[in-house]
């Protein structure tokens, strides 16, 4: 028990420093962007608006669990089939908060090239379901078209830079806590349990491998940030990095809520589509990786920053603590991340 709590604390010590300056940029741009300046550039169809939800998705802090209600929203507020799909593949596969982590825990090259492929499989997928299926009538108009949606509005009478801490320290703490927390305690147990040699053993080809792990993440739910501690692990018993790439594109991107709002607002074509099209980009991506990068360079990035932790990174530790905490205490029904300023 011992092991897997000090494992756990070694994560949580590399990953906050990153992480509340994550939080930070995030609470910026909750403040700053509203949902009403991303809706009325996402409703005509083309592939600039598909490389456009892609670029607004990239650094927006959304989840798995959060980016649903906006992912409605915007198709409510006549965003098209393909700017929608590409926004809800690439926003919840990074956010601020998880580039900045995955930069600490897994190094500057993983980070950029994660941030990199957030992009292009939104592109990718958002164009492809534009072309494959039929457009909806409601794809040609954009905007906000509903006067008591609170989210086509701007804040009133609340300072923004109050905001900035509100939703970067508060809001968004409480959204990603348990995942974050669940995550790094996943990631302690199976480097306290899981033999080193674990994947090379039974998963040693590199297609094999990178298949299982994608049979794992589409139906499963974890969020962006919360998946990079599971990835680490993964890498330390003997996954590639580009099976971990893949974990980190399926996971976050895909699960059964997801898969369920794709069928209801956009029909089973769509939900074909966009699946087989994402599998397709995220083995690609992690057989790109594996070609650039090699799991040895992960393990002694971790190792170097884990025998230079001083007194910052374990105060930053004991702060991130504090905020994850928060996201097991009772507070009132809110939305769900969906970045709302009312």
């Amino acid at each position: 028990m011992l092991t897997i709590i000090l494992k756990s604390w070694d994560v949580m010590a590399i990953m906050a420093p990153y992480l509340l300056l994550g939080f930070f940029v995030a609470g910026v741009l909750n403040a700053f962007v509203p949902v009403s300046f991303i809706e009325t550039h996402l409703g005509k169809r083309g592939l600039w608006q598909i490389v456009k939800a892609s670029l607004l998705g990239v650094p927006i802090p959304l989840c798995s669990c959060s980016v649903i209600p906006v992912t409605a929203s915007l198709r409510r507020h006549g965003a098209t089939k393909g700017a929608t799909i590409s926004f809800l593949t690439s926003t919840p596969q990074t956010g601020v908060d998880s580039i900045a982590a995955t930069w600490g825990l897994l190094g500057p090259l993983f980070a950029v090239f994660r941030t990199l492929i957030a992009f292009v499989t939104g592109v990718i997928c958002g164009a492809t379901v534009e072309t494959f299926t039929p457009p909806a009538s409601d794809d040609a108009e954009s905007g906000c078209r509903d006067d008591h949606d609170s989210s086509c509005h701007p804040a009133g009478g609340v300072s923004r830079w109050k905001q900035v801490f509100t939703y970067g320290f508060g809001s968004l703490p409480r959204d990603i806590g348990r995942a974050l927390l669940v995550g790094i305690l996943v990631s302690g147990l199976l480097g306290a349990l899981v033999p080193e040699d674990f994947f090379t053993r039974w998963l040693s080809s590199e297609w094999l491998s990178m298949l299982a792990v994608l049979g794992l993440g589409i139906p499963l739910y974890v969020c962006s940030t919360g998946s990079i501690p599971i990835a680490l692990a993964m890498i330390g018993m003997g996954l590639s990095p580009g099976a971990a790439l893949v974990f980190l594109i399926s996971g976050p991107a895909t699960n059964a809520a997801t898969i369920a709002t794709v069928l209801k607002t956009m029909g089973r074509q769509a939900v074909a589509v966009y699946l087989s099209t994402l599998a397709v980009c995220s083995l690609a991506a992690g057989w790109l990786l594996n070609r650039i990068l090699t799991a040895d360079m992960i393990v002694e990035h971790v190792e170097h920053h884990s025998e230079t932790a001083g007194a910052f990174q374990q105060a930053c530790a004991l702060l991130l603590t504090g905020l994850l905490i928060t996201a097991f205490l009772p507070r009132k029904k809110e939305c769900c991340g969906c970045h709302d300023h009312s």
